[in-house]
């Protein structure tokens, strides 16, 4: 498996405090990118609470979650 990277992104407003390095980490951890999630693939079905969803890239580059 090929390791990933994942770029952080500032979500704070002027003048708030910065993150802890540990809740930072947790939030980076749960970025997944699509390229992660497809592997090459034009879809891949994802089951949530016993349903199943199917995420979908499209050719113009945009991703389509159905059900």
């Amino acid at each position: 498996m090929r390791p990933f990277s994942v770029q952080p992104h500032s979500t704070l407003a002027p003048g708030e405090p910065a993150l802890s390095e540990a809740r930072e980490e947790n939030l980076l951890a749960r970025v997944i990118s699509s390229a992660r999630l497809l592997l090459g693939q034009p879809s891949v079905t994802i089951d949530h609470e016993g349903t199943q969803y199917v995420l979908r890239a499209t050719r113009a580059g945009k991703l389509i979650l159905t059900k």
